[in-house]
């Protein structure tokens, strides 16, 4: 059960034991150079409380992780200050969808609710008080029951277009974007009574997510070809170095070295940017997580920890552990998770 944090005292108290879970630098390197599954679960456990893999598969690995992640944000709502805690729980809202989205594909697959519910995070909907709503959601059979059931539900107009575009162009593209241009709203809104530090990082915070977003928006419309007419449906209005303008000439390019040629312009010209930026382009690996690490390292610049303000050092502390904990399952243990086991399945191959 949650507590009443009337500030950030206990906050930044209890935050302090959960910064022992990120992962230091070093250890996050040397990932590159485990090649057995079981070592790097053995590695990663100490900041991953309660993993416990059985078949070693990367649905296994990937499900636990995300799920101790939810769990984590969760630990930080339960000890944190009203205006903090509800933005969480609206930060969170991004798993309540892919939530949907499973039950939604489950029925278009023709999964058994047995099936279904075993693609849906239950722990999130705890969180967000929401779990009759989803447990609901999991027995419905058919689309048209979805679409009647969230019918008074912020999720109605978004499951209503992109139900009426799987219709007609039998593919769930639309739908799924139109969800999660739904949760960049819901970031997005405005929120009262904010402290002064409140506001200053979640409104950044909440921006930088959302160029992140449409900066991607527009590179997958040139590596799918995807009507840039129905991509400019999706986009989140929010801007921080790139304004609507300069947004929609990145959605409109068909060239991929034309697109990182105007990002870099762009990003590049930023004062703010200027001392911490890169180029980019479409030679790297992973040209979207040098974005994301971009705007990430941006944002830890602006705010630089001052441990003399109780308040601002909860809200960093709090933060850091959002941002970096994510980043450590994305962008260094799933990679090396993926490149452990694909080799051994070649090799299996191989000996065949």
């Amino acid at each position: 059960m949650s507590v009443i944090v009337p500030s950030y005292a206990y906050t930044y108290i209890k935050i302090g034991f959960l910064k022992q879970l990120l992962i230091p630098s070093t250890e996050l390197g040397s990932l590159e150079k485990i090649n057995d599954i079981k070592e790097l679960i053995k590695v990663i456990k100490p900041y991953f409380p309660d993993l416990d893999i059985k078949k070693f598969t990367i649905i296994e690995i990937e499900k636990q992780l995300y799920h101790i992640y939810i769990k984590l944000v969760g630990r930080i709502i339960s000890f944190s200050p009203a205006n903090l805690r509800k933005f969480l729980q609206d930060f969170l809202m991004k798993y309540e969808i892919m939530n949907i989205k499973q039950v939604i594909l489950g029925i278009i697959l023709g999964m058994t609710r047995k099936e279904k519910e075993g693609n849906i995070n239950f722990l999130v909907q705890d969180y967000l008080d929401r779990r009759a709503f989803m447990e609901e959601l999991v027995k419905l059979t058919t689309l048209e029951e979805v679409r009647l059931f969230l019918r008074d539900t912020k999720y109605y107009k978004a499951v209503r277009e992109g139900l009426l575009a799987f219709k007609n162009r039998n593919e769930i593209f639309v739908l799924e974007s139109f969800l999660d241009q739904l949760y960049y709203k819901i970031l997005n809104k405005k929120r009262a009574a904010l402290n002064k530090f409140e506001k200053k990082m979640i409104h950044l915070f909440t921006e930088i997510l959302s160029e992140i977003y449409n900066i991607k928006m527009s590179y997958r419309g040139i590596i799918n070809d995807i009507e840039r007419k129905l991509l400019s449906q999706f986009l989140a209005e929010s801007y921080l170095f790139l304004d609507k303008d300069k947004i929609n000439i990145l959605l409109n390019q068909t060239d991929l070295n034309e697109f990182f040629n105007l990002l870099n312009r762009d990003l590049k010209d930023s004062e703010e940017l200027h001392p911490i930026y890169s180029p980019i382009s479409s030679e790297i690996e992973h040209p979207m997580w040098q974005i994301e690490k971009l705007y990430q390292n941006f944002f830890f610049k602006k705010f630089k920890l001052k441990i003399d303000k109780i308040d601002f050092s909860a809200l960093y502390r709090i933060f850091e552990l959002v941002i970096k904990k994510e980043r450590e399952i994305k962008h260094h243990i799933l990679p090396n998770v993926i490149r452990i086991l694909h080799k051994k399945f070649n090799k299996l191959e191989e000996m065949k």
